[in-house]
Parts: C-alpha cells; structure tokens; sequence
C-alpha cells in the first residue's frame, strides 16, 4: 500500500447491527489490521425519523463483543451537519449542485406524465443551471432542496475490489437532493443548516476522513456512480477515489434476502441464543471468503490472512446447522471458568436462583463447581444455552417424562435403586468414586446390569434418561438433592 489503509463501518441506528453489516464491518477490520491501518466507526443519523431509541448504544455493544475494536469514533453526521452545508455551498459556487424549488405536487406530477409516456422516472433538471436557459423566479413560500448537477455524458467506471470492473453512462443517473430543509419542528444545527442525504453526506466522511477502501453490501452498486461523481466534484477530477468493494447479500435457509421476517439477522439476537463470539467471527467471515480449505480458524489467523482477496462474487446461504457446528468446536474449545459464567448469566436471565428460585442456587457463589458442571457437559452442547439447560436440571426440580419413568423405572429396578440411595446416604465422602462404588455394590446386590439401573437413576435426579458417566453427573448435585429425587422412585 502507498499509503496508510483507512477503512469505515457506517451502520444507521434503526435497529440493531444485522447481520450484512456485521459481516462487511469484520472485512473492513481485518483488512485494516492486516496492513496495521486505521478502522472507524461512523454512525450514519441523519435519518431522524427512522432512528431507534438505543440503536447507537446497541451497535457499540454488539461490535464490542464480536471482539472489532475501531480506531476512531463513533463519529456521528447529526455533529456534523454545518460541514455538509458548507460543502454543499461551495459546490454551488463551484457550478456542481444548484438549489431547485420542486414542490412534492410538481415532482410527482413530473414522475406521472413519464411515466404516461413510457420513460423512466427521473428527475427533468427544470431548475438546473445551463448557458443560455432561464430560470424562473423561486416561488415564494417554498424551501428548495440543493441538488448536484451530475455529469450529463460520459461514464463513471470503477474496479470493485470484489466484482472487478463496473461502468454506467451518466445518461442513467438523474441529479440527485443532497441537501434537503430540515423536517418541521427540527431545531439547532439541522434548522439551521438542513440535512444531508446519505449520497452526499457519505462521501464528505470518506473523504473528510480519508478512507482509503470500503467494503459494503451489493445494494449499495447503484449508488456507487453519484457517490464517485460527487467525489470528483468536490476534490478535483484527478483525486483519488476511495476503493470500493461490494459484497453479495447473505440469503436466508429460504434462499430470499436474508430478512428479520423469516428469522434472527442481528448479532444481538445469536448472543442471546448463545453463541460464541469467535464462532460467529469465524462464521461471518466464511459468508463471502475464504482461505483454501480452512473451516475453523481464530481472529489473529484471520487478520493475518484477509488481504483484500478471495472474496466471493455470488451470494452466500445462512446454514444454521452449520454456524451451530462452528459453535460447538469453539465451546469444547472455550475455558470452563468462562462457560460457567456465561452459563451463570443464562440461568440468572430465567429466573433460576432468585425469589422465585431453587433452594440449591447458593451453589452459584461457588463457580468452580459450575466450571467442573461445564467441563462434562460442553461436549455435548452447540449453544450456550445449551448448557444452561443441562446445568438448570443441578438447581431446579426436574418432571421426568411419563414415557421415561414407564421404560426405565421399573419394578424390577426400584428395589436397587432403595438400595442406591441408602448406600449413598452412608457415604462418608460425596465423590464421583464413593458414588460409582455405591452403583456398583447395589448392582451386585440385585444382580443387575449398569444399562439397567443408570437411566433409571438418569431419568429420576436428571429428567433425562442420556447423560455423560453417571458417577461424575451425580457429583455435581447436592447429596440431599440426589437422595430426595430417588426418594419419588
């Protein structure tokens, strides 16, 4: 690179961080770290009336936990709306944008009668400045909006950084609002110097901020061309232009447009169902690039590999089953300390162990044990959630299933599991060996097998009739838990 890699994430606070952004923010990252660049957090909040009480706070938190640090920010637009209008005047000076009084009535009796006529909607540049045309005087009591005059012929051309060379005749491209009056009751700053459109307002902050390469999502092709036009418009033909790369969409199992709809799009919404956040990284990057064969790999490998390239042209299918095979790898992987506090904090969120809770919850104040609980159970589970239910059954009371005790708690099997408990109760140490002792005398007692008598003592204490090695599930509870569940046999 010739100079410094400065790349952006500009997500809008109407909701929370989906999916596509979480995505096209973690390639902008890692290209940013790959070359020891800079990476900003921009909040694109000019669109007032869409904005989301929380969204910027719930944005910050979701990247934060996918673990993408930025540089600078957030920066927000609505701070900066007197350098968009001061721009916006120069370009006016300058002969590249011009104030139009359309009102709402006349723009849509204009897009009508193109309509009629079979010609695509655009707007027909009834107030656009030209040698030798007249404008009419700007009617009273109406507001104009500051449009840019784009170029009328030619073509805007670029090399996207994913889908190689694209060009489009100025011919297709209308002149644009960039400056619009603020909405009625606005006050400040916005009152005074109106509001930006994303168009206009996104390349005075790549270009205030000197973004080298922006990764975004497909949608945003079409407006590539008005977006390098400005540019060159406000910085001189010869400037140089930010590298664009667009990334296809991500669909959903349905093979639509990923959508809130038809599921969970926000990173907020995979935290809570417990998945990891290196997993979702891992995930997230594998949508859209690759490096060889490699399925699982960490955020240093990641950054080490992700040069610009290998970025995939098509559109990538969500695969839950497989971000669930991704979560289960790093869960086996992941601390068991650090498990039993995420899975801690699961069963806090339902209630377990306060008013309303389990006698036995004061095993909480104890995370070593909920560690061990964690270290024998995480080879089975693909979510944190997971987990919390199998831990949830150490503290709450279980309800077998009426289908579980008639296959497994059996005559038969009653009198050796009397036997258990009383056994139990004698040990002089509470310890997976006493216990496996204990299971093996009574087995002996009553000459029955271990496939016998463990899923009986599995579905009354566990309310399940598959777990890992008895001996060491029943170490985990409580004595008097263990012996008042066999006591219902």
């Amino acid at each position: 690179m010739t100079k410094t890699v400065r790349t952006r994430i500009a997500p809008s606070p109407t909701g929370f961080l989906h999916l596509g952004t979480a995505r096209t923010a973690l390639y902008s990252w890692a290209f940013a770290r790959h070359h020891g660049g800079a990476f900003v957090l921009r909040i694109e909040d000019t669109d007032v009336e869409r904005e989301t009480e929380g969204a910027v706070l719930q944005i910050v938190e979701a990247m934060r936990w996918l673990g993408l640090d930025y540089d600078e920010g957030p920066i927000h637009q609505m701070g900066r709306l007197a350098r968009y209008h001061e721009v916006a005047e120069q370009m006016i000076e300058a002969g590249t944008a011009y104030r139009c009084w359309c009102t709402p009535a006349e723009l849509d009796a204009m897009r009508e009668a193109q309509r009629a006529r079979g010609e695509k909607t655009r707007y027909d540049g009834r107030w656009r400045p030209a040698p030798g045309k007249k404008l009419p005087p700007p009617p009273a009591g109406v507001q104009p909006v500051v449009r840019f005059a784009n170029p009328a012929t030619g073509h805007v051309s670029w090399h996207d950084l994913v889908k190689g060379p694209i060009s489009i005749a100025n011919e297709e491209i209308d002149d644009l609002i960039i400056l619009r009056p603020a909405p009625p009751g606005a006050g400040g700053d916005a009152a005074a110097f109106g509001i930006p459109t994303y168009n206009f307002a996104v390349v005075v902050d790549d270009m205030d901020m000197r973004i080298t390469h922006v990764y975004r999502g497909d949608e945003h092709i079409n407006n590539t061309p008005w977006q390098i036009n400005i540019f060159r418009a406000i910085a001189g033909a010869d400037a140089e232009l930010p590298q664009y790369g667009h990334c296809p969409i991500i669909l959903g199992e349905d093979g639509l447009k990923l959508s809130k709809r038809r599921g969970a799009v926000s990173v907020t919404a995979y935290k809570e169902a417990g998945f990891l956040p290196e997993a979702m990284l891992n995930y997230l990057a594998r949508l859209g690039w690759s490096h060889g064969d490699d399925e699982l790999f960490s955020r240093e490998q990641m950054v080490q590999w992700f040069d610009g390239g290998h970025l995939a042209k098509s559109p990538a299918q969500w695969d839950p089953a497989k971000l669930a095979w991704v979560n289960a790898h790093y869960i086996k992987q992941a601390d068991d300390a650090r498990l039993a506090m995420l899975a801690h904090e699961e069963l806090v969120r339902r209630g377990v162990g306060d008013q309303r809770g389990a006698a036995d919850f004061g095993q909480f104040e104890h995370l070593e044990h909920l560690a061990r609980a964690a270290a024998l159970f995480k080879d089975r589970c693909s979510t944190v959630v997971e987990l919390a239910d199998w831990l949830s059954m150490i503290f709450v009371r279980v309800e077998p299933a009426a289908a579980d005790m008639a296959t497994h708690v059996t005559e038969v099997v009653r009198p050796a599991l009397r036997t258990l408990r009383e056994r139990l109760a004698q040990l002089p140490a509470w310890d997976k060996a006493g216990i496996a002792q204990a299971m093996k005398e009574s087995l002996g007692a009553h000459q029955l097998k271990m496939p016998q008598l463990a899923p009986a003592v599995r579905v009354l204490v566990c309310g399940r009739a598959q777990t890992p090695s008895i001996d060491a599930v029943l170490a985990l509870f409580p004595r008097e838990t263990v012996l008042a569940r066999l006591a219902s046999a």
